[in-house]
Formats: structure tokens, sequence, C-alpha cells
């Protein structure tokens, strides 16, 4: 049963992929590209600052939950130690 699930999933990114058509730039857009000295770092600029968002988002993700865990520890940590400390006494 899952082997045919992933041929059909297979299949239908097959035909997807093969169904998609090239992107192309208005012409407006290429024809200011070419015209103007500035514009183009700019578009560079702006598609660096897309790619580096997600990375920067889970980056503070990760950080979050990682200082969550280590705080988490820290105070079952605490808890155990208090815990052997009562029954010693």
């Amino acid at each position: 049963m899952l082997k045919h699930v992933r041929q059909v999933f297979a299949v239908c990114g097959m035909l997807f992929v093969l169904s998609l058509s090239t992107a192309s730039a208005c012409p407006n857009c290429k024809f200011a590209n070419e015209t103007e000295a500035d514009r183009p770092r700019a578009y560079m600029y702006s598609i660096l600052f897309m790619l580096g968002m997600p990375a920067t988002i889970f980056t503070g993700f990760g950080i979050s939950f990682y200082r969550m865990a280590k705080k988490n520890q820290q105070q079952a940590d605490e808890a155990a130690l208090e815990s052997s400390d009562a029954s010693s006494v």
C-alpha cells in the first residue's frame, strides 16, 4: 500500500514539474534593470534579505528553545538536589 502511495506522489510530482513554464520579467522591468546602475544592486540586496530572514527566524526559535530546555533541566536538577537533601536528613 505504501509503495503505491509513493509511486502516485512521484508521478504527480513529475507531472507538476514538467507542467511548469519558465518565468520571465516584464519588458519594462528588464529595461529598467539594464539602464539604471543601482537597481540591480537593490534587487540583489532584497534577494539576500529574503534568503536571510528564514535562517534568522529559525535561529532565534532554536536559541529560545535551547534556553528553555537548559532552564528546565537546571530547575529539575535543583529539585532533585533538594529532594535528596530532604531525604537524607
